[in-house]
C-alpha cells in the first residue's frame, strides 16, 4: 500500500515531467524585434531572423555606353605631345620646358613616362575606375624622386565644361583635398596642370607642388593608338570601391604595395640606347650626354630642323663615361629617332663645340609590349 506521503511525491514528479516536457516543447525566437518571433516560445533556439531595414546603395550595373562616367571628357582632351615650361618650389626645381607625349595605352586609359636621370622619373596615368558607387575617372601620378618611390592615387571630385575652357579636380580618395590635389585645366591649345600636397602631412593646408604650363605641339604620334583602340571608350581599367579601405590616403612608397604599379600598364614597351663615345678620345666624368628620342627626324641631311624638337617623346641625361646609355621602360609603341650629344657646354642644346652622333637620327621602332636595341656612336663635333 503506497502511503499519501509517496503518492504526493509522485503526482508532483509526473507534473514536474509534464511541464519539463511542454517548456521543451515550447523553444522558439523569444526576440520580440525578430521578424520571427513567437510569444509562446519560452526557450530562445537561436531560429530569430530580422529584416534588413538599412539603406544599401543599389549594386552598379556593368558599364557601358550610355554609362555615366564622370571626368570621362578629359579623356579625349589629353592626347598629345605637350610642351611648357614647369615651376616647383620642390628641391628639383624649375625647369624650362617639359616634354609630356601622353597616348592612350588601352581603350580607356591614356598615359605617359618621363625621365629626368636614373633616380628621377614621373609615370602619369588617367582611367576608368569604379569608386563610391559610380565609375569616374582616377589619375595616377608618381615615380621616382631622389631615388625613393612615390605613387598618388587621385579621383575625380569635381569638374567644369564650357565652351572656351574645362577644368577637372582630382582629390585624394581617402583624405580629400587636404592631402593632395591636381587642378587641370585646358584652355584652347593649354595644358596647365597645377598639384597641391601638404608635404607630408606637414602642413594644414596643401600647397603647390609643380604647376606646368604647356601647349599642344603635336598629335600625329597618338593617332595609331588611337585608332587601335577605338580611343575613347567607356570600359573599367580598375576596381577601386574596397582599395583604400583602412588607409590614412591614398599614397603608396613602395611597388609592393601600389595597387597599379607601372609593371601592370598593358601595351607598352622598352626601349635600350647604347651609347659609345669615341670622339672626343677621353670624356670629363662631370659633363652629361643628352639621349633624345624624337617621332620626327630632327636633321634634314646635315641641317638641323629646330621646329621639329616638337616632335621629342622621351629624353634622358645620363654619366659622360665612354661607354654609357638608358633602358626607357614603358615607352609607347612607335616608330622613333635618336640623337646623343655630349654636352661639353652644360646647356642641353646642339651647340657648336659639343659632340653627337654623325649618324644623324638614327632610327628605331617599338612593338605594342616589345623590346628593342638601338645603338648609337658619339663621334662628331659640332662645328
Amino acid at each position: 500500500m503506497i502511503s499519501k506521503t509517496t503518492k504526493n511525491f509522485l503526482i508532483f514528479l509526473s507534473i514536474s515531467a509534464l511541464v519539463a516536457f511542454v517548456s521543451c516543447k515550447r523553444k522558439g525566437c523569444t526576440d520580440a524585434n525578430a521578424s520571427n518571433y513567437d510569444n509562446s516560445a519560452k526557450k530562445d533556439d537561436g531560429t530569430c531572423e530580422y529584416v534588413d531595414t538599412m539603406e544599401h546603395p543599389p549594386s552598379l550595373p556593368p558599364i557601358t555606353n550610355a554609362t555615366n562616367v564622370e571626368g570621362f571628357n578629359i579623356l579625349a582632351k589629353l592626347p598629345g605631345i605637350w610642351n611648357g615650361p614647369v615651376f616647383s618650389p620642390t628641391p628639383l626645381g624649375d625647369f624650362p620646358e617639359w616634354i609630356v607625349d601622353f597616348r592612350p595605352i588601352s581603350a580607356s586609359q591614356i598615359s605617359a613616362k618621363n625621365e629626368l636621370d636614373s633616380i628621377n622619373d614621373i609615370f602619369m596615368s588617367f582611367f576608368i575606375c569604379k569608386y563610391d558607387g559610380s565609375y569616374k575617372v582616377a589619375f595616377r601620378n608618381g615615380g621616382g624622386f631622389a631615388g625613393n618611390v612615390r605613387n598618388s592615387y587621385m579621383i575625380i571630385d569635381s569638374l567644369y565644361e564650357g565652351s572656351t575652357h574645362s577644368f577637372y579636380r582630382f582629390v585624394d580618395p581617402v583624405s580629400g583635398g587636404n592631402r593632395v590635389y591636381t587642378d587641370v585645366l585646358f584652355k584652347q591649345d593649354s595644358l596647365i596642370m597645377h598639384t597641391f600636397t601638404n608635404q607630408f602631412s606637414t602642413l594644414s593646408t596643401p600647397v603647390t607642388h609643380m604647376r606646368w604650363t604647356s601647349k599642344l605641339k603635336d598629335l600625329t604620334a597618338t593617332q595609331d593608338a588611337i585608332n587601335t583602340f577605338g580611343y575613347p571608350k567607356k570600359e573599367m581599367i580598375k576596381d577601386f570601391s574596397t582599395t583604400f579601405v583602412g588607409l590614412s590616403d591614398a599614397v603608396f612608397y613602395s611597388t609592393s604595395q601600389d595597387p597599379y604599379p607601372e609593371s601592370a600598364q598593358p601595351y607598352l614597351g622598352i626601349s635600350s640606347v647604347n651609347i659609345n663615345i669615341v670622339n672626343p678620345s677621353s670624356t670629363d666624368p662631370l659633363k652629361k650626354v643628352a639621349i633624345i628620342i624624337t617621332t620626327k627626324p630632327l636633321f634634314n641631311g646635315f641641317n638641323f630642323i629646330p621646329s621639329n624638337l616638337d616632335f621629342r617623346s622621351r629624353y634622358v641625361l645620363t654619366g659622360a663615361a665612354s661607354t654609357t646609355g638608358f633602358s626607357f621602360n614603358y615607352m609607347h609603341p612607335g616608330d622613333y629617332y635618336v640623337n646623343a650629344i655630349y654636352d661639353v657646354d652644360g646647356d642641353l642644346a646642339f651647340s657648336s663645340g659639343d659632340y653627337m652622333n654623325s649618324s644623324f637620327d638614327v632610327p628605331f621602332t617599338l612593338s605594342a609590349n616589345g623590346t628593342s636595341n638601338v645603338n648609337v656612336t658619339i663621334n662628331f663635333q659640332i662645328p
